[in-house]
């Protein structure tokens, strides 16, 4: 299209990256340089930043099933302004204009999902954060809306990151499990060959945790920083084996979950139960870690290990930050060894706004991005739906 010429014929481009993950807990906004597009794209990440979420929108994103179809439609504008926002700061800690910015790729705020694994109705997924929005207040040219094409083929619509896996570490000498902890959890066994590719949720993440410390807070804690809380609880086995017999855990992939199965609904009951059998926070929290990392561990021995001999894992997102998480996956693994994405250049915060950066780079070139055999698809497909910005119009 010649509306993107100016972009495509760079020999690099700058792109913004930037998604809200299943934590809620604000925006993450990722700078990268990348030249080329496709397998043999070369990225490099310039800065970083997480941008908060107003108080309001919060509010709103922790009960987004009790909102009307106005009420929907108000937050997919609010929240629109709000990751144009996470544009502006990240431009100023940069000390960069929107006119060395040559694209932006938003993933949005998932608040609906329900791929075809979980066999419930028709399949969909939601996510908010108008690209519109952002590209009439940033006038970049903004790449949105990157999971419905996926689903509308019949695949997951998750993971879509190990695109962006492939690129990192397919070229290690070694299989290697690339592992994020988000709001929930996700692994790619990249083994150097693309068609080799395997991917999917492994389950919980940060999400169940989150939300019962804020339970436990009464909305005062928005997570426990640093599993300080947890550090000081010890693990209930029987809740611990009650958690683990969860469904979802034996589903083979291509699979994807969210908070619909691992959100507020289920740390509310667990809350509940744990103060009818007198299980404390601390304990309660450090049971919720432990099914955390038991439930990738799990998947790792069904469905990775006899695919791959694994040299090594590398691991991402907030769990990354969380020392008691991070000590008992270490321990768990061992004689595996485990790194941090940072290790490869990746800030383990940044990661999956930079695959959304990488991804809002496939798709203006025209490049298929979602990794049927990942999610699930009939086919490859391109990626997203494009805003044209003042940048190039």
């Amino acid at each position: 299209m010649h509306w993107l010429h100016q972009i495509i014929s760079k020999e690099e481009r700058l792109v913004i990256g930037l998604i809200s993950g299943t934590s809620m807990d604000g925006i993450d906004a990722a700078l990268v340089r990348i030249r080329g597009s496709g397998e043999d794209a070369e990225v490099r990440v310039e800065d970083f930043i997480c941008r908060e979420y107003s108080d309001a929108a919060k509010e709103i994103l922790l009960s987004p099933g009790s909102l009307s179809a106005g009420s929907v439609s108000d937050l997919n504008f609010l929240l629109g302004q709000e990751f144009a926002a996470a544009v502006f700061d990240l431009l100023r800690k940069a000390a960069l204009k929107t006119t060395d910015v040559d694209l932006v790729g938003t993933h949005g705020q998932t608040v609906f999902h329900n791929p075809p694994s979980l066999g419930e109705g028709v399949s969909s997924t939601l996510q908010l954060g108008e690209a519109d929005v952002v590209c009439e207040a940033t006038g970049i040219t903004t790449v949105g809306d990157f999971r419905t094409r996926d689903v509308a083929a019949g695949g997951e619509g998750a993971p879509l990151v190990p695109y962006l896996d492939y690129l990192l570490f397919s070229g290690a000498t070694k299989d290697i499990i690339a592992q994020n902890i988000g709001g929930i959890s996700n692994c790619t066994l990249v083994t150097g060959k693309f068609e080799e590719l395997l991917a999917f949720d492994t389950g919980p993440g940060n999400s169940l945790i989150d939300s019962v410390a804020r339970i436990a807070s009464g909305g005062e804690r928005s997570f426990d920083e640093d599993g300080a809380m947890a550090k000081k609880g010890s693990v209930r086995k029987d809740l611990l084996q009650s958690l683990m017999e969860n469904p979802y855990l034996d589903i083979e992939p291509p699979k994807s979950t969210g908070r619909e199965l691992f959100g507020e609904e289920m740390a509310g009951t667990l809350f509940s139960l744990a103060e009818k059998k007198g299980i404390s926070t601390p304990d309660l929290l450090r049971t919720l870690v432990e099914f955390t990392v038991c439930s990738i561990v799990s998947a790792y021995e069904r469905f990775v290990f006899p695919a791959a001999d694994v040299g090594e894992v590398v691991l991402s997102g907030g769990g990354a930050r969380n020392p008691v998480m991070v000590s008992s996956l270490r321990e768990k693994l061992a004689p595996i060894p485990l790194s941090l994405s940072d290790e490869y250049g990746i800030p383990s915060d940044a990661k999956e706004a930079v695959g959304f950066a990488v991804l809002a780079n496939e798709t203006v070139c025209a490049n298929r991005a979602n990794v049927p055999r990942v999610t699930g698809a009939r086919g490859a497909t391109i990626l997203g739906k494009i805003s044209i910005g003042k940048n190039v119009a």
